[in-house]
Order: C-alpha cells, then structure tokens, then sequence
C-alpha cells in the first residue's frame, strides 16, 4: 500500500465522490485526506459530489497511527510533520498549535488518533498514544472554534470514537453516559481479509487486521446493547472504495434495519450539529433523497446492491445519479453570459 502524491490523489477524488453519489450519500464526514479544495469544488458546483464535512488531516503523534515510517527508518519528522492523512504533534504546544492550524485550513472538526491501528507500522492495537493533557489541548481548540474533534478520550471531553474495536462493557456504559457516539468500520477490515485483498497489507498489519475484524462485531453488538448512539461509516483505502455499502450487512446481524438506517441519517447528522438541517424529509431541511424499488427496512441488505436497487440520488433538489429511465441527471448550470 502506496501513498499517493497530492496531484495523483486529486485527480482521482471526482470518480470517487460520483461513486459515492451512485451509492446513495448524499453527505459524507470524512475523517482525514479530503481537503477544502475538494469541498469547495462540489459546493461551488465545478463537480459533483456528496455534502462534505472534513478533518484535514488526523492529529497522531511519533510512532502513533499517523507515522508511516518504518521501525528500522532513521529519518527524524519535525514538529507538524504531514505524513498521508495524519499530521504528527508531540506535546500539549504541538497540539493546540496544529489543531488550531486544522481548523485555520478549513476543518470542520478534528480527528485524534488516539490509539494503534492496523495500517501503521510502529505501533500496537492497543496502545495509548497520546497522553490525557494533549487530548484534553485538541479539544480545547475544537471546542473554541465551534467543532469538536476510548475511555481515556471520553473522559477529556471527545464527543465521537471512529472503529472502537476494542469496546469493553464498562467503557460502552461511559460513552452512554457522556453522550459519545460511535462510530464502526466493520467494512474496511472484512475487505482487506478477503481473498481478493489479502495482499494488501504487510504481514504484521493483516495479522492486526485479523484480531480487530473478530472483535469489531463483538464491539458493536456491546455498543447497541447499551444504548450507544451509533453512526455508519467506514475506513476504506484507495481501491478499497467499492466496498463502502457492504457495511449495511455487516451490521444487520447485530442491528435492526431500522436502527441500521438511523446510523445512516438522523444520528450523523446530530453528531455534526446539522440535526436542523439534514438526516430527514421534513419541510425546511435540505432536499436529499434516495429512490429505491425495494424496501430496506424489510431487506437492509438491498442498500448493499445499489446498481439493482438504488434508482436516483438527490442532493439540495438536484437529480445527481439516476438509473431510472424516467428521471434523467441534470447537468451542472453554467453561468450566464450578458
């Protein structure tokens, strides 16, 4: 797995953002690696894309999830070192200075990566990266701007945990009594096991793969029974996109349909402080609709299916994807000559 170059990633973001569209989003929180140039561009109408809310790029830390350098690599990485989608700080001055230089580059809120990941070579499951003083500094920030970036992040005032694979029942409880949401990948890990992908990652990082993937449904399940809030998302990388609506049967054998479609509209919603505005079909809210020739809250799983089921996208009123012979996408409006 490569990183890209930004002219490579940017020329690649119209075909995905359309796909996205064709899968029936018609609002995405993207948690590191679009940028305002992408948002711009599709609120400005140059191209055609979901409603976009961003995090730049994620806060890690020297040998955290954002350190793409290999354990044996010398190279030393300053202070702010962009690196991918993660941006390396170290120290309380170094994370309020690069959340506030976040939220200056246009970020909607900022994402923390508070604990090991899969892809990142230097680090375990479940380490404790960040200590509570610099969490508790990014907040802050968050906080002052009028955003907002498990137990530990919890507890210094983080309103959402993207993954949590590693849920207990006690810190399942916590989020339920602190109002956290959460928010599974379940996809990306399912994805990157399959035969067709099993090469994807190094060793280490599959054998990692392999133990959040046994427990993320276990989390889940645990998250629901609590009462949780839970949100649809996943973490997919590059060519890996595809398989963005295969989440939806993944979680219908521990969620309703019902609760399954609420993770996908009114709760994102809440947690991106738009629930006046987006997640439903009242008069006042932003015109977004899906058109379906099947029900999902009888078959959850035809969301999965979009090419046979998924008959046009909508977003802000406007035809943006359509199948139906009877609906016709409508051309981007070009602005009038005097």
């Amino acid at each position: 797995m490569k990183d890209l170059s930004d002219n490579v990633s940017l020329l690649r973001q119209p075909s995905v953002c359309q796909s996205m569209l064709n899968r029936g989003f018609t609002t995405v929180r993207d948690c590191g690696g679009a940028g305002l140039a992408l948002k711009g561009s599709i609120q400005e109408g140059v191209i055609p894309g979901p409603r976009l809310f961003i995090a730049g790029h994620a806060l890690s830390q020297t040998g955290g999830h954002g350190d793409r350098r290999q354990p044996h690599d010398r190279n030393k990485c300053c202070a702010g070192h962009v690196n991918g989608i993660g941006r390396i700080v170290d120290g309380v001055e170094q994370c309020l200075k690069y959340a506030r230089e976040e939220i200056r580059q246009g970020s909607d809120f900022i994402k923390i990566m508070g604990g090991g990941g899969v892809a990142s070579p230097s680090d375990q499951i479940h380490h404790v990266p960040f200590s509570d003083e610099e969490i508790k500094a990014i907040v802050t920030v968050a906080n002052n701007a009028g955003t907002y970036a498990i137990q530990q992040a919890i507890s210094q005032g983080v309103k959402g945990i993207e993954h949590g694979n590693l849920l207990d029942e006690a810190t399942a409880k916590l989020m339920k009594e602190n109002g956290v949401i959460l928010t599974p990948t379940l996809v990306t890990y399912a994805t990157m096991d399959s035969p067709e992908f099993r090469s994807f990652l190094p060793p280490a990082s599959a054998q990692k793969n392999r133990e959040v993937l046994h427990k993320g449904l276990q989390a889940l399940e645990l998250a629901s029974q609590a009462g949780v809030d839970i949100c649809f998302g996943t973490d997919l990388l590059g060519p890996l996109h595809f398989a963005q609506s295969k989440e939806f049967a993944i979680r219908s054998s521990v969620q309703t349909p019902l609760e399954i479609l609420q993770s996908a509209t009114i709760t994102p919603a809440r947690l991106l402080k738009q629930d006046g505005f987006l997640g439903q079909i009242v008069p006042g809210f932003a015109v977004d609709l899906v058109i379906l020739n099947a029900n999902p809250l009888e078959d959850i799983t035809v969301l999965d299916r979009f090419n046979d089921h998924i008959l046009a996208t909508i977003k802000d009123g406007r035809v943006l994807a359509s199948r139906w012979s009877q609906l016709d996408v409508e051309a981007i409006p070009l602005p009038k000559i005097e």
